[in-house]
């Protein structure tokens, strides 16, 4: 959902480990012991242009993939030997370079890719074709050459991984939001779940409820700081509040702002609330393509992303973890860089709140550590200043009128004449929470009267 036309393609390479670059064709000729089919060549002189013009590997569309901390990466295997990256185009010179970049990502701290381990084609390790080329042409080098310094960096991260892709990806596609499919949000019961700590958590487990609800960790708790700077504006949390009021299902919405690289400061100017029923896949596309157009129209980048746990804490849930790294990721690879992609869950009808306001959580999610790719990844709570706006802008109005409308038939609405508390309603009690984040002005006040009226004939 970027607003930004996808840029030309760019060659990149990142360096990665040095005996993992691809040669030049006159390197690769200097790196026979002697001419000819029969020459010895030497480890790194096997690249993905020896492999191609021998005949071990072919080009192809999606042939390359890289499994690395639960997430996915596909390339295209390019004539040339080069590497073309599904997700933005861009070009690649060696198996290292595309590695290392699509680690960074996943993994900041990430020095190098080792790609001839890391990179699978057609779901082999290229490691094995390298092993194959020297099987079959020079029979009698030391085999060692094909995986000396291979896994190095690797340990048995990428194998393990290798195990879990087919049961990891299975499980997402069934369990998390994508930032780009809004159908595949699946509705959470409104049972009591009681938190639990990362640290009881382990290893995956498929057998653990995906509802199982986490405690956020501090950034310096895992000897880390906070890598970037968060502002919110109050009247998307007054939108995203009163959007997350409305039913007694769990909702979805995206935030629309800017990413400021030279001071490192997230602004979060818009909530797009999702307009529809979160299992709809019929009408998901539209709302999407909607929010697309309004993002665009405004000239903001999408930043973030909310979900309501309407009668429970506002904690992340094991599927909000994996769905939070998801979108990370894709915010990251679409703009080639780092860029903060913000989760905020808002908790309205939680008995365990203070007073009539709704909590909000913003999380974000840092990688497990290295040498436990199969852990999950860690939730950390995010410092934010909240900025107060002084009015009520004409599109937040319109935007509570209409979700008014659309969920005014639904079977979940809310019953708002019912009682919150022995001596407040549940209206009462939207009004008391939207109240911390609306302007103080008289007339603002109002205005919102009017948006309470709607509510009030809804039934």
């Amino acid at each position: 959902m970027g607003s930004e036309p996808p840029s030309p393609p760019q060659v990149i390479d990142e360096g990665g480990d040095e005996e993992d670059e691809e040669l030049s064709g006159g390197e690769e000729a200097d790196l026979r012991v002697s001419s000819g089919r029969g020459s010895l060549l030497t480890r790194r002189g096997i690249t993905l242009r020896v492999l191609l013009k021998d005949g071990l590997v072919e080009p192809g569309d999606g042939v390359l993939s890289i499994h690395y901390l639960g997430k996915k990466f596909v390339g295209d295997l390019l004539c040339d030997g080069k590497i073309r990256w599904v997700e933005t185009g861009q070009i690649f010179n060696s198996p290292s370079a595309w590695a290392t970049h699509c680690k960074r990502l996943v993994n900041p701290a990430k020095k190098s890719g080792c790609g001839w381990a890391s990179v699978r084609y057609r779901g082999q390790k290229l490691v094995q074709y390298k092993t194959s080329w020297l099987h079959k042409y020079q029979p009698s080098a030391d085999m060692s050459l094909a995986s000396e310094g291979e896994d190095d960096d690797m340990g048995d991260e990428d194998e393990e991984e290798g195990k879990a892709t087919v049961q990891t990806e299975e499980k997402n596609r069934k369990s998390k939001p994508e930032l780009h499919d809004i159908s595949l949000v699946q509705r959470r019961g409104d049972r009591d779940r009681v938190p639990v700590r990362y640290c009881t958590l382990g290893t995956r487990d498929s057998a653990r409820d995906p509802h199982t609800l986490v405690e956020l960790s501090a950034f310096s708790a895992i000897n880390r700081f906070q890598p970037f700077n968060v502002a919110v504006s109050s009247n998307v949390l007054l939108l995203m509040d009163f959007h997350c009021h409305l039913t007694t299902s769990e909702v979805v919405g995206y935030l629309g702002g800017r990413w400021d690289t030279n001071t490192q400061l997230l602004t979060v100017l818009r909530a797009f609330p999702c307009r529809t029923r979160l299992a709809d896949r019929d009408s998901a596309p539209a709302v999407e393509e909607e929010i697309c157009q309004n993002l665009f129209m405004r000239g903001l980048s999408l930043v973030g992303w909310y979900h309501s746990h309407p009668r429970g804490p506002a904690l992340p849930s094991l599927q909000d973890i994996d769905s939070q790294m998801d979108h990370q990721l894709r915010l990251q690879g679409s703009n080639n860089g780092f860029q903060p992609c913000l989760g905020i869950i808002c908790g309205p009808y939680y008995h365990g709140n203070q007073g009539v306001a709704s909590t909000i959580t913003p999380f974000w999610v840092v990688p497990p550590p290295e040498q436990r790719p199969n852990d999950y990844g860690i939730p950390v709570a995010v410092e934010v200043t909240y900025v107060q706006d002084n009015f009520l802008t004409t599109d937040v109005l319109n935007e509570m009128m209409l979700l008014v409308e659309f969920y005014k038939a639904a079977p979940d609405l809310v019953q708002f004449s019912q009682m919150w508390s022995p001596d407040t309603t549940i209206l009462d009690k939207i009004k008391g929470s939207l109240s911390g984040h609306a302007p103080k002005d008289q007339a603002y006040s109002q205005i919102l009267e009017h948006v309470y009226n709607q509510l009030r004939n809804t039934h």
